[in-house]
Order: structure tokens, then C-alpha cells, then sequence
């Protein structure tokens, strides 16, 4: 799964990789943003198309439909890639609302197989330290005076495979650049998009990942030390890293 991630470097780090000709509506700027542990429930920033243009907006990171809400079910974070497509829930979204979300890397969490009490998390990032643009869907009214209750977006996952496999068995969607500005289009079919999201994501072997300190568990802890290596980890791998 996907439930904490990174997004720390400034807006201009992430758009000059993703596009940097193409034309941005919203404000570029080189301040960092300085997000060491990103939660479900916050406001995040999404990278979004309308009308041949892309712009970037705050968005809960959550998304639960009136239908859902009126039955206590809790507002979903991800989406499996395997019925993004076809849900009641997320088909909508789907078609209609794909979007990206920047990030350096994300956080899973390794359970102890005798005590699922006990876990070590972990940071993931790409080998080469490239940003990262997970597949995203999200139903959100950008000119609203008012924000509706049931706007968010959700991260699309996949399963996790090779050495990933130790630490989760889902993981992010991850879009190098091409795949991401076709993902984002509006004219890209959804037939299209789910051969993206089920073909044509970023592999396991393009990660790496190393342990890193427990605060991370606690949104109330920011900073970057959260994302450096520990030499005395809880539980240590059995696969190879990928290092």
C-alpha cells in the first residue's frame, strides 16, 4: 500500500522533470516544501490537467463518496490498480479525474511474522533519486467558494514484486515521465490508461530503499531526518536491497 510518503523538494525540482515546456497554470516556485512524512487527511499538492494545461492544487488525500459515508466506511488512500477500472467506487474517478502526485520516495512498514506489533519502516526511493509521479484518481471542484466533502484523491497500487516483496506486498504506481503526461491527458482513453497502470509503470528493480527511525510512525514528526538510514534496525531484510 501506500500510506506515508515524501514531498520535500521545491515545486520547480519535480515540474523540470516531469515538463518543463509544457504550460503550467499554477505558480512555480524553487522554495522547498519541506515534507518529510505526508499522511492520509492532509492537503496535498496534485498535479492535475484541464484544458491543456497543468496545473497543481491541494487536495485531501482520502477519498469517501456520500453512499460510502452514509455507511461508516472509513475514506479510502489507495486504489488497487487491479479494479481502479471496473469498482463502483473508483471507475468514475478513473475516467474522468487521473492525476499525479509528486514525491522523493515513501514509507512501508515490515511486520515481525510471530508479533505484528513489531515494525520497522522503511524508506523507498528510486535508485537514481529521480522524483517519483504516482498514478493518482481524485474527484475534486477547483472554483468551488466551498470545498464538497467527498473531494480527494486516492494513490493507485500495485503489487510489489522482487525485493519490495520483503518489506510490502503493494506499493505505489510509479510513472516515469512519458507514461505520466499521457496518464494526466484528458484525450487518453481509459482503455489506454489502465494499459499504462497495468504494463508500463516503473519496475521494482528501479528502487532501492534503506530502514529509518521510528518517529516516522507519528504524523507530528517532520523533518529530514526521517528519511536517513539507521544501522540498528528492528527487523533487517532477508532479500537482497537492491542497493
Amino acid at each position: 500500500m501506500c500510506g506515508r510518503f515524501t514531498q520535500y523538494e521545491p515545486r520547480s525540482h519535480y515540474i523540470e522533470v516531469l515538463s518543463p515546456d509544457k504550460e503550467f497554470a499554477s505558480s512555480i516556485d524553487d522554495i522547498p516544501l519541506d515534507r518529510y512524512n505526508v499522511a492520509p487527511g492532509s492537503r496535498v499538492l496534485l498535479l492535475n490537467q484541464r484544458d491543456d494545461k497543468i496545473f497543481l492544487d491541494p487536495v485531501n488525500w482520502g477519498y469517501q463518496p456520500g453512499w460510502a459515508k452514509e455507511s461508516k466506511r472509513p475514506p479510502m488512500i489507495n486504489a488497487r490498480v487491479e479494479t481502479v477500472a471496473t469498482s463502483r467506487m473508483f471507475k468514475p474517478l478513473f475516467e474522468h479525474g487521473r492525476a499525479l502526485v509528486m514525491a522523493d520516495g515513501w514509507y512501508e512498514w515490515k511486520k515481525d511474522q510471530s508479533n505484528a506489533k513489531i515494525k520497522q519502516p522503511y524508506f523507498i526511493y528510486h535508485k537514481s533519486h529521480v522524483p517519483l509521479f504516482f498514478a493518482a484518481i481524485s474527484q475534486y471542484h477547483p472554483d468551488a467558494a466551498e470545498t464538497p466533502e467527498d473531494d480527494g484523491f486516492v494513490i493507485v497500487t500495485t503489487a510489489s514484486d522482487e525485493g519490495l516483496l520483503d518489506i510490502h506486498d503493494r506499493r505505489p504506481l510509479v510513472l516515469d515521465r512519458t507514461q505520466a503526461l499521457e496518464w494526466l491527458d484528458g484525450d487518453t482513453l481509459p482503455e489506454r490508461a489502465l494499459e499504462i497502470a497495468e504494463k508500463e509503470s516503473v519496475p521494482s528493480s528501479k528502487f532501492t530503499w534503506h530502514p529509518v527511525m521510528q518517529k516516522v510512525g507519528s504524523i507530528r514528526n517532520n523533518g529530514p531526518e526521517l528519511i536517513k538510514p539507521i544501522n540498528d534496525p528492528l527487523l533487517r531484510l532477508s532479500r537482497a536491497s537492491n542497493h
